[in-house]
């Protein structure tokens, strides 16, 4: 035995590993990756009082293994009656594996893995969620934690989504080349919402969730690793790290929110921000222009700016352009019109802000006039900007940005004082 090192942290690396591993062999990715948890919990008790095992990988595929050999015996004696029962898996799939055998080879199924919980049968929440579970190795009360729901209901869903997959006859492979452009898009959109989750949540009472923006920059390096040759990639880690550097200086200690323009940006995360800039700077230079790169780019933009004043806001305003020409959306366009505001004045950014009335999309949504609002505000009409923060606090489901917006209008009501409006708080 060996000195262990963090166990939780161990036990994430190589969930994913002992998972691919198995469901490379056995197929049935539900029955493997419930065996896998299995393995997990027995670690997570017996490793801290007997000792991290010298091949960890190998002693979780072990166990994972036997229970799942366990459960199919059963599962085979009670259809043994049937037909297909002979049918249902080789003889050798009966052997209880060991860290020697081919289960335990080198081979990283991470990205297959990231594939399959990604598959286009299953929704995006579900879709997360399985993420969550099967590649970050998260339990399922962990996941139910994080997005505000009862295990039960989280254990459902989860349970639901493996039963999609099996139905939809996905094997456990890189899908085709064809299809490979789609599906990475799939992943990589999981990835950006289980980081935003964590960095804004959307509800609950607290600002933001380290340990879902923690885990969406995990996946990501390992996902990049995997993948180095894609700038998308490249991107949204990059996106994700120029994000996450200012997190620090996000909240106050009583919880509150701090918007960008008024952050102490001696708090912001360095190394996370030379690693980002260096990140987005190389592979715009070697890669086809994506979105994830643009959106990079701007955060880029904002954190190399000493103070807030420094920024420069014409760069982010071409660059929202382009956003919004390859990849064209309602937030996009919310996040523009702050920009052109901060260029030409308020007024100009209210008329970009008007394009969004008519979509369905946006008018209840409380970014739209939480943005209103701050754009009024520029522009001195605090009745305006008062209205528009009351509407947008009764629309959010976050309770420290509500109390935020809810004490700009108590501001305004008292003083009329005004605010500096960023891009992103």
């Amino acid at each position: 035995m060996t000195s262990p090192p963090p166990i939780e942290d161990l036990l994430r690396e190589l969930a994913p590993q002992v998972l691919g591993a198995l469901t490379r062999r056995y197929g049935r990715f539900g029955e493997c990756e419930d065996a896998v948890q299995e393995a997990l919990l027995a670690a997570s008790r017996q490793w801290p009082e007997q000792g991290t095992p010298d091949n960890p990988r190998g002693w979780l595929i072990t166990v994972a293994s036997r229970r799942l050999t366990d459960e199919l015996r059963g599962d085979i004696a009670r259809r043994q009656r049937e037909a297909r029962a002979a049918a249902l898996l080789p003889p050798e799939a009966f052997l209880s594996a060991s860290p020697s055998d081919d289960l335990a080879s080198d081979e990283d199924d991470t990205l297959t893995l990231l594939f399959l919980c990604c598959h286009p049968a299953l929704s995006p929440a579900s879709q997360i969620a399985l993420t969550l579970r099967a590649v970050g190795g998260l339990t399922t009360l962990q996941i139910a934690r994080a997005f505000f729901v009862p295990e039960a209901t989280m254990a459902q869903r989860i349970s639901r989504a493996k039963q999609s997959i099996k139905t939809a006859g996905a094997r456990f492979s890189l899908p085709p080349e064809n299809e490979r452009a789609e599906r990475i898009g799939a992943v990589l959109h999981v990835l950006y919402l289980i980081f935003n989750e964590g960095y804004a949540a959307t509800s609950g009472p607290d600002l933001q969730r380290a340990d879902l923006t923690s885990e969406a920059i995990r996946l990501a390096r390992d996902l990049r690793r995997l993948l180095p040759d894609d700038g998308e990639v490249a991107g949204l880690l990059a996106l994700m790290l120029l994000t996450d550097a200012r997190r620090p200086a996000r909240s106050r200690p009583d919880g509150s929110l701090v918007p960008l323009g008024e952050q102490d940006r001696g708090r912001w995360q360095a190394d996370s921000i030379r690693e980002g800039v260096a990140i987005v700077t190389e592979t715009l230079s070697r890669s086809r222009l994506g979105p994830y790169q643009v959106q990079a780019a701007i955060a880029a933009v904002h954190d190399e700016a000493t103070k807030a004043e420094d920024t420069d806001w014409p760069q982010i305003v071409a660059l929202y352009e382009m956003l919004a020409r390859i990849a064209p959306n309602p937030m996009v366009t919310l996040n523009h019109a702050v920009a052109v505001a901060m260029v030409q004045g308020p007024q100009a950014g209210l008329d970009v802000l008007a394009t969004l009335d008519a979509d369905e999309r946006m008018t209840g949504h409380h970014r739209l006039h939480a943005v209103r609002a701050h754009l009024h505000e520029m522009a001195g009409d605090a009745a305006a900007a008062r209205a528009s923060y009351l509407i947008a606090a009764r629309g959010t489901t976050s309770l420290p940005e509500q109390r935020y917006l809810e004490g700009r209008a108590a501001r305004l009501a008292a003083n009329g004082d005004s605010v500096r409006v960023d891009d992103r708080e």
